[in-house]
């Protein structure tokens, strides 16, 4: 005994659903990708003065933004740090610092900013402005970025600021070195899908993904299966329309 035949308006609305159900899964496995972690981290600072030494504890928060193969990172101090005797007029000290790698990549990151536009009273907490610099990716996978010293220098001094409480890192992206160099993964190439995926690496190693690759092969997937399921459902109802025939 038959069933009772599908129309065809029946058939379209059934693929279109499917459609949908397609986009909805490769959208919700693209939001599952994982995100930069940032945390506002205490920093004791120890600094040599010109006039003695000096402590003063600030939070800082690091900030990176994907800028082409590399990132933008930017340094911030919640509270000021040492002081003056006298009153620093405006434009009259200038900073810079260091960012600490770790993880997955090591070594330092430059930052500096532009003067203070404002004149800053004798005997009160420096403020400094945020830092900027850039970060381009030696090796993949995920790397820490932690405050390192700061540098003071105003009116022919210069102050330096070394963290004493061994801060923890301020971020933590997971990165993709240019050209998948400094992968930290490797494989013979031999067999199975490791030769294949060894492709035009010539070192044998298996290309690295970050947040951004993975993304990419996530949409593929889903523009895979949405295609598959309005395939299957075109397929369904051709079939249907020749048997009505």
């Amino acid at each position: 005994m038959r069933g009772r035949p599908v129309s065809y308006r029946t058939y379209q609305k059934r693929t279109a659903a499917l459609a949908f159900a397609a986009a909805l899964a490769g959208s919700a496995v693209l939001m599952a990708a994982p995100a930069a972690q940032a945390d506002v981290v205490d920093v004791n600072y120890q600094c040599k003065t010109p006039i003695g030494d000096k402590s003063a504890v600030s939070p800082i928060d690091i900030k990176g933004v994907k800028s082409g193969s590399a990132y933008k990172l930017t340094m911030s101090w919640q509270k000021g740090v040492s002081s003056s005797p006298v009153e620093l007029g405006k434009g009259a000290m200038t900073p810079s610092a260091v960012i600490k790698l770790g993880g997955a990549d090591s070594g330092t990151v430059a930052v500096s900013g532009p003067a203070n536009a404002a004149a800053i009273p004798a005997n009160t907490p420096i403020k400094i402005n945020d830092l900027s610099g850039t970060y381009t990716p030696k090796k993949s996978g995920k790397v820490t970025f932690t405050a390192g010293v700061l540098t003071i220098k105003a009116l022919g001094t210069t102050t330096t600021c070394t963290p004493s409480n061994s801060p923890g890192p301020s971020l933590t992206l997971d990165v993709t070195a240019t050209g998948g160099s400094g992968s930290s993964t490797s494989g013979s190439g031999s067999s199975g899908s490791s030769g294949a995926q060894s492709g035009t690496d010539s070192g044998g190693s298996l290309p690295q993904t970050g947040p951004e690759d993975s993304m990419i092969a996530l949409g593929t997937l889903g523009g895979t299966v949405l295609l598959a399921g309005a395939a299957g459902a075109l397929w369904l109802t051709r079939r249907h329309q020749a048997v009505r025939r």
